[in-house]
């Protein structure tokens, strides 16, 4: 068993620690699942890494995603988000448990590939998506979605409520597993509802995982219901708070901005999924600037695509550049943030990830830099320039988690690749028949 690792001679080292230091030819010394040394290190080990051309880094955040629609991969595109939800339920509804774990192995194997090392999910049959998080060797946050109407396993709400505590008892032991509950979003869930879950929240110490103003009917029609916005209405019945992880909020204005910084919500951002459902531009520079806590997501490869938080750390800072004719908005630091520290503080977890930092659990990635794309590296700067310009999940060669290397030289060790595509594309054929 390999309890001790070291990353040797590393080219460059991005911490992410509070100063944002960058460091050159160091090494990385892994002991018992944490960091425990960084510098110029020559000890014995259980086994050695060659740094040389590479570059360390914390392993990515995704704040919010849906494995268990990865299998839809394809085939709800171009399309606005209404008749894309009303499509992709009509389909979601025949998934079963086993469906939803190969699903969901596929999702956590296309993560892995693109450094990403810990994911928020929301959706239904927790312990299938649980089994292949744990399978796979990543970390995982499971928010068990609840809707007022009965949709695939949750059959009523009291009904919902009990899976979860049954998920709690048999997952929440493990420090790679963790659960939450996700209310799924305002037009889905009643007020009783939501306060119901926000008190099983406090009731079991879990953060509260929701999707919240991702277009501009969600918010009109909240208008004209109830005669306020999303997130005054959220405010109005006490459910806003500081375990709340809000995805998308595309359509928040200044004021609600504010109120959201009041009660210290987390933002989950999906650039790439909100353009291409042409949902909404969320004002990411208005929170950044008034102190909201920010990180990236994906959303489902249904959505998306593409699990890949290269592609949304780019997308981000590319798309606020355009939106407010200011290339100096979302700089690639503030970018790199998002994915990494960020995400840590989201979860909550930013005393055990997010950054490279003595005590910290290993959740790391390696890259190689021996690339046209990835070459000139100039100065410290145009390392995290390079990350969220010119790299992509496919430089990642290398993850480590909880110090075991799940990834090695762009193979996965946990699970089995080929018998996974296979059996997903046996599930299409069957599903969409």
């Amino acid at each position: 068993m390999v309890e001790s690792i070291l990353i040797k001679d590393v080219s460059w080292v991005v911490t992410q620690n509070p100063k944002r230091e960058i460091l050159k030819d160091q090494s990385v010394y892994i002991e018992d699942g944490k960091i425990t040394k960084i510098g110029k290190i020559d000890e014995k080990a259980d086994l050695i890494l060659d740094g040389k051309n590479k570059l360390v880094m914390p392993g990515l955040i995704n704040t919010h995603t849906h494995l268990g629609m990865t299998v839809l991969r394809g085939y709800l595109d171009d399309m606005e988000l209404q008749a894309w939800l009303k499509k992709s339920w009509s389909v979601e509804s025949k998934l079963t448990k086993e469906d939803v774990y190969l699903s969901s192995l596929l999702g956590c194997i296309e993560m892995i590939k693109n450094g990403i090392t810990i994911l928020n999910d929301m959706y239904f049959f927790g312990d299938s998506v649980l089994k292949a998080v744990d399978e796979s060797g990543m970390r995982g946050m499971f928010s068990q979605a609840i809707l007022d109407t009965p949709f695939m396993e949750s059959k009523t709400i009291d009904g919902s409520f009990s899976i979860l505590e049954n998920l709690i008892k048999k997952w929440g032991g493990n420090n790679r597993t963790l659960l939450s509950i996700g209310p799924h979003a305002i037009y889905t869930c009643s007020k009783d509802t939501l306060i119901k879950t926000k008190e099983f929240a406090e009731k079991h110490n879990l953060l509260i995982h929701t999707h919240l103003s991702e277009t501009k009917k969600e918010v009109e029609d909240c208008k004209k219901k109830i005669g306020k916005t999303p997130v005054e209405y959220l405010d109005s019945i006490n459910f806003l708070s500081q375990n709340v992880i809000a995805a998308h909020c595309c359509w928040v204005t200044e004021e609600e901005i504010k109120t959201l910084k009041k009660y210290d919500v987390k933002v989950s951002h999906c650039p790439v999924s909100n353009l291409k459902t042409t949902s909404g531009i969320a004002p990411v520079p208005g929170m950044i600037s008034n102190g909201l806590c920010v990180s990236l997501g994906t959303d489902s490869a249904a959505s998306n695509n593409r699990l890949d938080l290269f592609q949304e750390m780019k997308f981000a800072a590319l798309l606020h550049k355009l939106n407010t004719n200011n290339p100096t908005v979302i700089p690639a630091q503030t970018a790199l943030d998002l994915a990494t520290i960020n995400g840590a503080k989201a979860l909550g977890l930013e005393n055990q990830i997010g950054s490279l930092e003595l005590g910290k659990r290993a959740d790391l990635i390696i890259f190689g830099l021996k690339k046209p794309h990835l070459t000139p590296i100039s100065s410290k700067e145009s390392v995290v320039s390079h990350l969220i310009y010119s790299a992509t999940g496919n430089d990642v060669e290398t993850v480590i988690v909880d110090g075991k290397i799940i990834m090695k030289n762009k193979k996965i060790l946990t699970v089995d690749e080929e018998k996974t595509y296979k059996d997903i594309n046996e599930l299409v054929t069957r599903l969409l028949k």
